[in-house]
């Protein structure tokens, strides 16, 4: 009998394929801004929820918060003149007490929510520790194209021992856009920019910044979800028009990920969730910046063999694919190229050379979670080239169900008797799969 769906089975399933990300992350040191906006949503405390299971789960997290909006309604009350040059606050005397007095409100209403532990609340017994204080050392921006900017500095330094020390006693780092110097002045700073310094000099494995909006969209606004920096630099330089907000935060991605951040992540915060689907899920809901390779095609090797072989089994239960034994693959494995995107092997492919310039196109399957977004067609001009390259001329496959795929990217129909000799020797008849043949030109 058919085992009787679980209804906890979705619940069941997003933990277990949450699971290799949770392990991923215990102990990794992650730097999240968030905006003076986002202290202000109604949603934030449910934000700070999702900041508390982060920590819970072994995340080593800085925090740095924003307060534009904040320092901005501080000003206006207080009768202070806003003046900007070139996109950057000029910060006067009588600008600084209203910044100083708006970030510390600030920071004074993130480190309530980061400290709250009711009953019945996703913080209940969290007890969380938060150290904020002197970590940034600043420096005045000083006179720019004949403009004094006064009180408006940029990072010169940024504590890493000493947020070191916290984070490894337990405690989130909470750091605010202000930086001292030496001599004791206090300078306003970009949050955007406290938060990349940080990530830079604790060689943070990522940096998190959310973003107003839905993030970063193509020119038919679509989420773009993954870059490499030279991508987003490519996207800095074209015509596309981008908000002033969103242009720093993507300068802040490039700059982050070649000074050694492994992975730079813009999410759109209004999303209920949104960080917590970015890091527990392969796909994500934001833009990924990053240098490594997070998807690509290789030549399979003998630690991908169960990858694969938990690829193709459903296809092998439904019929699709002829059965392969793990010992067997083991021994084939050199015949089969895979795509692996963030440790899953989600696509696979195999070449059987069968003599008299044939080769055999074999076991070519898609996650199904990845179907019709060019995998398939990835591997096949591989398995082709790689033909090439051994002096296969002709390509054959034996297939049930997806004869129009192969027709469709220049297979004919074939008979049985046009296969090689030894092939046709094996050929199932009970099976009944059909032939199709291409030239490789």
């Amino acid at each position: 009998m058919p085992k009787k769906k679980n209804p906890s089975c979705s619940f069941v399933d997003a933990i277990r394929h949450a699971a290799p990300y949770i392990h991923a992350h215990r102990g990794r040191t992650f730097v999240i801004g968030f905006s003076g906006e986002a202290v202000e949503d109604p949603g934030f405390a449910t934000l700070v929820h999702d900041i508390g299971l982060l920590h819970s789960l072994g995340v080593r997290l800085v925090l740095v918060h924003g307060a534009r909006p904040q320092i901005e309604r501080r000003l206006k009350e207080s009768g202070t003149e806003l003046k900007y040059a070139q996109g950057l606050r000029i910060t006067d005397d009588r600008a600084l007490a209203g910044v100083k007095q708006a970030v510390g409100s600030v920071r004074v209403e993130v480190e309530a929510q980061l400290s709250m532990g009711l009953a019945a609340t996703p913080m209940a017994g969290a007890q969380l520790g938060v150290a904020s204080g002197n970590f940034v050392t600043a420096r005045p921006l000083g006179v720019r194209d004949g403009i004094d900017y006064q009180h408006t500095g940029e990072v010169r330094r940024i504590d890493a021992p000493a947020i070191r020390e916290q984070l490894g006693i337990g405690r989130v780092v909470l750091l605010s856009p202000l930086g001292y110097s030496p001599t004791g002045e206090v300078f306003n700073l970009h949050a955007e920019e406290v938060a990349t310094a940080a990530a830079i000099e604790l060689k943070a494995d990522k940096l998190i910044l959310l973003v107003e909006g839905r993030g970063l969209t193509d020119g038919r606004r679509r989420l773009i979800r993954q870059l490499t920096p030279p991508g987003a630099q490519a996207i800095l330089r074209g015509r596309r028009v981008l908000s002033e907000d969103m242009r720093r935060h993507l300068e802040s991605a490039v700059l982050a990920s070649r000074r050694g951040v492994r992975r730079c992540h813009l999410i759109g915060r209004q999303s209920d969730g949104a960080l917590l689907s970015e890091l527990f899920t392969r796909d994500g809901v934001g833009t990924l910046i990053t240098a490594e390779t997070y998807e690509g095609l290789r030549q399979a090797g003998i630690d991908d063999v169960g990858g694969i072989l938990e690829l193709i089994e459903p296809l092998e239960q439904e019929g699709v694919l002829v059965r392969r034994s793990r010992e067997r693959l083991e021994m084939e494995i050199d015949r089969f190229f895979v795509v692996e995107r963030d440790g899953l092997i989600i696509a696979c492919a195999a070449l059987y050379p069968d003599g008299h310039g044939f080769g055999e196109l074999a076991c070519l399957a898609v996650h199904p979670d990845y179907r019709g977004q060019g995998r398939g067609d990835q591997l096949l001009e591989a398995i082709e080239r790689h033909a090439r390259q051994q002096g296969i001329d002709r390509l054959f496959v034996l297939t049930t169900r997806t004869s129009h795929w192969f027709q469709e990217r220049g297979f004919r129909r074939a008979d049985v008797r046009e296969l090689p000799v030894k092939r046709r020797s094996l050929y199932n008849y009970q099976r009944n799969s059909r032939v199709l043949i291409k030239p490789l030109q």
